[in-house]
């Protein structure tokens, strides 16, 4: 299929640690059904994919963040029936995932957005949470899991 019959969504996400080695996820609300995922979400045309994960990480869990290295890339494709918006297109979901460090701010949840709630969650936890799969290719591109 040609790059002009689908849509293409770029998005960035982070991999947050904490000292105990708890991983910070965000509580998705937009699909079927509520599911954890990786901070983060779609880069804005203005912005670059670090402004972004920057500003996703603020609006859906109230920190400030440094970005560390990027993980990686990670590409899906998703049928028309599957997505969201009614289009009768695919769309290519691309999504850079980077390292990141808590520098300020304090945990709260988003307002009005597509999450609302973010919580620290150790890894045996995270195993047994409703989660996208973002969480799980994130965590093994940092090597956690």
């Amino acid at each position: 299929m040609h790059y002009t019959e689908y849509d293409t969504r770029l998005a960035a996400y982070a991999v947050i640690t904490d000292a105990q080695g708890r991983v910070l996820l965000a509580l998705w609300n937009e699909g079927s059904r509520r599911q954890w995922t990786m901070p983060g979400g779609g880069v804005e045309i203005e912005e670059s994919v670090e402004q972004a994960v920057v500003r996703e990480v603020r609006e859906e869990t109230g920190y400030d963040v440094r970005l560390g290295a990027l993980l990686g890339v990670d590409t899906y494709v998703l049928p028309p029936h599957r997505r969201l918006n009614d289009s009768g297109r695919s769309l290519k979901a691309v999504r850079t995932i980077f390292r990141a460090e808590v520098t300020g701010g304090e945990l709260t949840a988003e307002q009005d957005g597509s999450t609302d709630e973010a919580r620290w969650f150790t890894l045996d936890e995270v195993r047994a949470l409703e989660r996208v799969s973002v969480v799980d290719i994130s965590l093994r591109l940092a090597g956690l899991l």
